[in-house]
C-alpha cells in the first residue's frame, strides 16, 4: 500500500491496518489513559490520518475495560477532532485529519460562559487581521484578488436586498479568504474559530448600518493588489476599529436601556398604591314619587 493510499480518509477505502499497540489499564479514571495511549500511538507514527482502529471488542480486550468504559473514551476523541466514529458495515473508528473543529468548539464555549468578553474578542481580531493582511499581500496571486473582488460584490449586492444575515456571513467571508491566503493551515484554523465566535456575536447586535464598510474594502484590495502592506494593514484596522466601536456602542447602548427599564418597572412595583382623600359623593336625594293620573 502506498502512502497516499495510506492518506485516505474515505470510508469505502480499504483502511491500513492499525499497528498500534495498547497496554492493559490499570488506571482509576480508565478512558483518560485509553485516549492518551492513542495520541501517544499517534505522536510516535503508529497511527496514521485514515488507519482504522481495531474494532470495539479487541479494542476492549485490549484494554482490558469495559465496552462503556472504552466508547467514553472514543467519544472524548471524536469531541477533540483525533478519530472519526462511522456507523455501519464499513465503520468504526478512523483516525482524522484535524480540521481545527475543536479549536473553534472551544472558543465558542469560552464565549458562551463568558470567559471571552465583546471587547476581547473584537480586538483579538484587529491584532490577528494585522498579521493576515501583511502574508496576503506577500502571498497574493491573481486568482486570490480575484476571489476578494467577487466577494466586495456580492456584498454590495446583499446591501442592496437589505439581506442583513448574507451581508454579515458575505462580510465575515472577506477575511476567511484573507486567511486561507496565508497558505498557514494554523492561521487558517485560527481565524475560523475567531469568526466563528464573531459571527454569533454580530446576530447578538442585529442589523447596523456599515456603508463605510465597502469603500473601505476597495481601497484596501487596491493597497492589497499593489502589495503595499503597510497602507492595506493601516486601511484594516481603521474600519475594523470603527466596526468594533459600532459594536460596542450598540451592547452598552442596549444594556443601558434594559437597565433603566428594569429600574423604573422595579420603582413602579414598590411604589405604594396613593390613598384616596377625596370624600365619597353624596347621593342624590330621592325624588317624591309621582302619582299617576287616573
Amino acid at each position: 500500500m502506498n502512502a497516499k493510499e495510506s492518506q485516505t480518509t474515505q470510508p469505502q477505502a480499504a483502511a491500513p491496518v492499525s499497528a498500534a499497540r495498547f497496554q492493559v489499564i490499570r488506571s482509576a479514571r480508565a478512558f483518560e489513559e485509553i485516549a492518551q495511549q492513542i495520541r501517544t500511538e499517534l505522536a510516535q507514527g503508529r497511527l496514521k490520518v485514515g488507519t482504522r482502529l481495531p474494532s470495539e471488542r479487541a479494542l476492549s480486550e485490549q484494554f482490558g475495560v469495559s465496552r462503556n468504559t472504552l466508547r467514553e473514551a472514543l467519544r472524548s476523541l471524536e469531541h477533540a477532532g483525533l478519530i472519526r466514529l462511522q456507523k455501519g458495515a464499513t465503520g468504526g473508528a478512523f483516525i482524522s485529519g484535524r480540521s481545527g473543529d475543536a479549536i473553534a468548539t472551544g472558543l465558542m464555549d469560552m464565549y458562551h460562559m463568558g470567559a471571552i468578553q465583546p471587547e476581547q474578542l473584537t480586538e483579538a481580531r484587529i491584532w490577528l487581521e494585522s498579521i493576515l493582511v501583511r502574508e496576503a499581500c506577500a502571498r497574493a496571486t491573481p486568482a486570490d484578488i480575484e476571489a476578494l473582488s467577487s466577494n466586495i460584490d456580492a456584498a454590495e449586492e446583499a446591501t442592496r436586498n437589505d439581506d442583513f444575515p448574507a451581508r454579515a456571513a458575505t462580510n465575515l467571508e472577506f477575511h476567511r479568504i484573507l486567511a486561507r491566503m496565508t497558505g498557514n493551515p494554523i492561521m487558517v484554523i485560527v481565524m475560523n474559530g475567531v469568526l466563528n465566535v464573531l459571527a454569533e456575536f454580530i446576530g447578538q447586535v442585529g442589523h447596523y448600518e456599515n456603508a463605510y464598510v465597502l469603500p473601505s474594502r476597495r481601497r484596501f484590495l487596491k493597497h492589497l493588489a499593489a502589495r503595499d502592506s503597510d497602507a492595506a494593514v493601516a486601511e484594516m484596522e481603521s474600519i475594523l476599529k470603527r466596526l468594533q466601536r459600532s459594536y460596542l456602542s450598540k451592547i452598552e447602548g442596549g444594556d443601558a436601556q434594559e437597565a433603566e427599564a428594569a429600574s423604573a418597572a422595579a420603582k413602579t412595583r414598590a411604589k405604594p398604591a396613593a390613598k384616596s382623600t377625596a370624600k365619597p359623593a353624596s347621593k342624590p336625594a330621592a325624588k317624591p314619587a309621582t302619582k299617576t293620573p287616573r
